[in-house]
């Protein structure tokens, strides 16, 4: 887990090796261990590296194998690299150090792009090859690592994050009326390979992107899960699809703890991030003092802002190393500036500071965590989805729309000044397209097929790896191994739907967890000064929308602005996200980074 950046000059001059530099500079929190840069006529590549896998200077990055011709830099954790180790030294190849990143060139240096079909784990990767000139940049199959790219006429860059892009210099920071469009009616997601900025892309998940020397630039998308019924398990029973199930996460959690340091687990308390502690002390993990953490705060507005009776439950039942960790909310601002300052791109989910200050602990003992994300989204856990399964595919729109929608059109004329409204209804059109996509066989299957391959990346993923690795800390997320993904999409709707959501999951967890954690109502990581907008985080998104910043921006009708600032808790989302924050946190963001 790390950041990288790099440069790619197609005009004939050198690459700016200073540029690159200040790039990586700019992520010394992901990378707090080492860092490097390497440059060769019109490419130049930088790293941060967080150490995890072969704490040794071997795996210091970029990563230059002279032999096969190759440079390159990685972010993420490969977590077969010992059995593709093995299978590559069968073939010949030598290696100088014990890491994954060495593996990660090998690979290629005998499979070329299709080295990606080898990996199984979380990985960003840039690579550039001698002989031919071409750069390679690729992401993995959910998006869990990032990677934003920036063209310029006869210049490409690229970065783990934004913010790393604008430090390089030249980027037009102009906001995308489209991105816009996005980011206020579809629940704050902007998909790939847009965001908020016209100078700044983000390479899609699953994608292998070539640019070569001489102008031309191709891609591929390299995996795209079927959302369908295989006739092979036509036969099972609820038993076989939950013994399946079972027996993929188990392995997809022994995966996530090959590490050369120590893994914890942040534990809400919830079904996802207990089932994964239950699967590790299965694994024998408890007994070598598995660490465990939670956070809670103060109750605002009637809400409740903990679920520590729910972890506490987990971590007596297998005898973790507990952490509780309780935030009063009279000191929200400043972890709220921090949290801001540490998003690649506007984030309204009150996670966000959770997660920020969780990690802030965590990372104070441990480098590597596990997490329950991605559960809801892989097994039907939200309230959209049982509503999809009464409509056929061809009324899915309206279904998911009505459920997941923040702004229709007319709502969107009603926010924004007219020069900043995009034709037609971009979102709308967008979440049109991917539901009509072939290889989705219900309504159902077809929500969560766009919430596994857009909203899950682009959001709670994107959410904790922004938060983690602003305390350098990695996390990894069982319920995203593309094995389980691919498995469970094949699972019948009914079954994930089952007890109000994630009913398979459930039934799987009766096996290992207390009654209580299982039967629960379902739980958020609770914020409730930020859905509760009062005292001076009121005041804080008020300085934001009246800056002078934000008054040359004009993104906002003044009217909507004020209507808002009167009654701050009156406009919720179909969501319950409040309507004022989300205005407030994008002019907080724009301005956190210096964006006039």
């Amino acid at each position: 887990m790390c950041g990288l950046a790099g440069e790619f000059r197609r005009d004939g001059s050198r690459a700016d090796v200073a540029a690159v530099e200040r790039m990586a500079a700019t992520m010394n929190d992901r990378g707090p261990d080492d860092g490097g840069t390497w440059s060769q006529g019109p490419v130049a590549l930088g790293h941060r590296r967080l150490k995890i896998i072969d704490l040794s200077a071997a795996s210091g990055q970029p990563l230059v194998d002279a032999g096969a011709g190759l440079t390159g830099v990685f972010n993420g954790c490969i977590y077969n690299y010992r059995e593709l180790r093995q299978e590559l030294q069968a073939k010949g190849h030598t290696f100088f150090s014990s890491g994954d990143s060495e593996v990660v060139l090998k690979a290629y240096a005998e499979w070329g792009t299709d080295f990606v079909d080898h990996l199984i784990g979380m990985f960003a990767v840039a690579i550039t090859e001698r002989d031919t000139g071409r750069l390679v940049l690729v992401r993995d199959r959910l998006g869990i690592k990032p990677l934003y790219v920036a063209e310029t006429p006869g210049v490409v860059r690229f970065a783990s994050t934004l913010p790393a892009l604008l430090a390089g210099g030249g980027i037009d920071t102009g906001i995308d009326p489209v991105a816009l469009a996005h980011y206020l009616s579809f629940h704050s997601i902007v998909p790939p390979p847009r965001t908020i900025l016209r100078g700044v892309a983000k390479l899609p998940p699953a994608t292998v992107r070539v640019y070569e020397p001489d102008g031309r630039t191709s891609e591929r998308v390299y995996w795209d899960p079927s959302f369908t019924r295989s006739a092979e398990r036509a036969g099972w029973s609820e038993r076989d699809w939950q013994d399946a199930l079972l027996e993929s996460l188990t392995t997809a959690v022994r995966r996530r703890m090959v590490a050369d340091v120590p893994v914890g687990v942040l534990l809400s308390g919830g079904l996802d991030s207990s089932l994964v502690v239950a699967l590790l002390a299965g694994e024998g993990q408890t007994r070598s003092g598995l660490s465990t953490f939670s956070i809670g705060f103060d109750a605002v507005g009637g809400r409740e802002g903990d679920e520590f009776v729910y972890s506490d439950l987990v971590a007596k039942t297998f005898g973790t190393d507990h952490h509780q960790i309780k935030v009063p909310t009279g000191d929200l601002v400043p972890p709220l500036e921090a949290a801001v300052a540490a998003m690649s791109e506007p984030m309204v989910s009150h996670d966000c500071v959770a997660f920020y200050l969780l990690s802030q602990e965590v990372a104070r003992h441990v480098k590597v965590v596990q997490s329950g994300q991605g559960a809801d989204e892989i097994l039907g856990g939200y309230h959209w989805y049982p509503p999809l399964a009464g409509v056929d595919r061809e009324q899915a729109l309206e279904t998911y729309a009505k459920a997941f929608f923040d702004r229709d059109a007319a709502g969107l004329a009603r926010v924004l000044n007219p020069a900043w409204l995009a034709e037609g209804d971009p979102a709308r059109e967008f979440v049109a397209a991917h539901l009509n996509r072939p290889g989705a066989q219900t309504a159902v299957d077809a929500g969560l097929r766009i919430d596994t391959q857009v909203m899950l990346t682009d959001d709670p993923v994107k959410r904790v790896d922004n938060m983690t690795m602003a305390h350098g800390l990695e996390a990894r997320v069982p319920f995203l191994d593309h094995e389980f993904v691919e498995l469970a999409a094949s699972c019948p709707p009914e079954l994930k739907l089952a007890q109000g959501g994630k009913g398979v999951l459930k039934e799987i967890g009766r096996r290992v967890l207390p009654h209580e954690v299982i039967d629960r109502p379902k739980g958020y990581f609770p914020v409730p000064g930020l859905t509760h907008l009062e005292g001076k985080l009121l005041d804080r998104v008020r300085d934001a929308l009246h800056a002078p910043e934000a008054r040359r921006r004009d993104l906002y009708r003044a009217d909507y602005v004020d209507a808002l600032l009167a009654d701050p808790n009156a406009e919720l989302t179909p969501l319950n996200g409040n309507k004022l924050w989300q205005l407030g946190l994008l002019e907080m963001w724009l301005q956190s980074h210096g964006i006039d």
